[in-house]
């Protein structure tokens, strides 16, 4: 009878290695959203809800595995102002609900991920730039060659990011973000820490500003970014391109 188990046990043993090899394993996408709620003059901000809601629900098509962090973890503030089209809101539930309890940014490393998504929201433009924690994965991502996707104000979150060399993540990529003329065209240019486009320049991104307000999404190797919003469903194509045919 012992033997008999033995025998059975190893069996199962077997057949669960098979299957584990047998089997592609999931992709894994860690998604970084803003914990930032104000601008430097007192009014609220947060995370631009499409461009987390449209690629979170395209990823999990895709089959991939999402974790959601932010900086200071918990729920993630949402800008108000990207909940007026209630329909999506309803369409987007599933998503929202991840933004509840995010990851604290200081507690994830970067292994088992495949690629890192930085949504948007002007948020991001006060604790995304140089913040330590985004920085440390970033960095990493470059030096193990893995996806890096950014939209519209998500692209705050490279600057600080170097390349193997030491030299600006940006540095000679072709990029976009949010532009400086949207940024003003919404009046919301003298309340940022500095504008976007420029900085991005300033450190030697090759900057390709699309028409404002209309889907534009650069990728350069393995890095992808997206001007605005209108960017967020082709930003996440682009991951899910680049990740299926690794």
């Amino acid at each position: 009878m012992k033997k008999l188990t033995l025998f059975f046990g190893l069996l199962v043993l077997a057949a669960s290695i098979t299957l584990a090899f047998a089997q592609p394993q999931s992709k894994q996408v860690l998604m970084v959203v803003t914990s930032a709620d104000q601008m430097t003059d007192g009014k609220p901000t947060g995370l631009w809800l499409e461009e987390f809601a449209v690629p979170y629900l395209m990823f999990k098509e895709a089959g991939f595995n999402v974790k959601v962090a932010s900086p200071k973890g918990g729920k993630a503030p949402v800008d108000a102002r990207s909940l007026k089209e209630g329909t999506h809101v309803f369409e987007w539930a599933r998503a929202i609900i991840e933004l509840e309890t995010t990851i604290k940014l200081d507690q994830v490393g970067m292994q088992g991920y495949d690629a890192i998504f930085l949504p948007g929201g002007h948020g991001t433009m006060f604790d995304f730039p140089n913040n330590p924690d985004l920085t440390r994965l970033l960095n990493g991502f470059v030096k193990e060659d893995k996806v890096i996707a950014a939209v519209c104000h998500g692209p705050a979150g490279l600057v600080g990011a170097k390349k193997v060399d030491g030299t600006p993540l940006v540095n000679g990529k072709t990029v976009t973000a949010f532009t400086d003329a949207e940024e003003v065209a919404v009046e919301l240019d003298m309340v940022m820490p500095f504008m976007l486009e420029t900085r991005l320049r300033e450190q030697g991104a090759k900057f390709v500003e699309g028409k404002k307000w209309t889907a534009n999404v650069q990728v350069d190797g393995k890095l992808i970014t997206g001007q605005n919003p209108a960017s967020s469903k082709a930003a996440a194509e682009a991951v899910i391109q680049l990740l299926a045919g690794e």
